[in-house]
């Protein structure tokens, strides 16, 4: 339960509209979050990576991939291990032992649209945005992007998460 400080009067508010869906194409983006989590199961975990679109008509949206990297199903990790291996040359971050060392790096991020029917399950779903692939990405760098050290670093020591004063999706 949340109680808030006083009583939240929904009428003198707009109400958000619904997303649309984003066109497939390719957008430059950023991983802003990542978190591992236990799989629903329980007998697993899984990497959730939110990117944010950062030009375009789009900027500012998120996206999102869950990476099974631990997970029973050998099938899942390996699908899992070629994403992230995806993600880390993209990024031009060959070893990384901290998903943040991931995060404020431009990608492009290949998005497709998953249409609308039913799942696996028999369960009607609406269409929905998935991410297909990652590239490095097009053009230059935007404003406040920190590009990461060309000088190696141990490899019992992260780097530092370089971080921007005002992330360039907040702008």
């Amino acid at each position: 339960m949340a109680r808030f400080g006083d009583t939240f009067d929904a009428s003198a508010v707009e109400p958000s509209a619904p997303r649309e869906i984003i066109p497939p194409g390719e957008y430059k983006a950023y991983i802003v979050a990542s978190e591992m989590k236990p799989t629903k199961a329980g007998n697993g975990q899984f990497l959730a990576l939110d990117f944010a679109i950062i030009e375009g008509e789009h900027e500012h949206r998120h996206l999102f991939a869950n990476l099974n990297l631990i997970n029973p199903s050998s099938q899942a990790v390996e699908i899992a291990e070629r994403d992230l291996s995806a993600i880390c040359r993209a990024v031009g971050r060959m070893q990384v032992s901290d998903s943040e060392e991931l995060h404020n790096l431009p990608l492009t991020l290949v998005v497709k649209v998953r249409p609308a029917g039913p799942d696996k399950q028999g369960i009607h779903r609406e269409a929905q945005n998935e991410i297909g692939g990652y590239k490095p990405a097009l053009g230059p760098a935007p404003a406040g992007y920190n590009k990461p050290s060309a000088a190696p670093r141990a490899a019992t020591t992260p780097p530092p998460v370089a971080k921007a004063a005002t992330p360039p999706w907040r702008k």
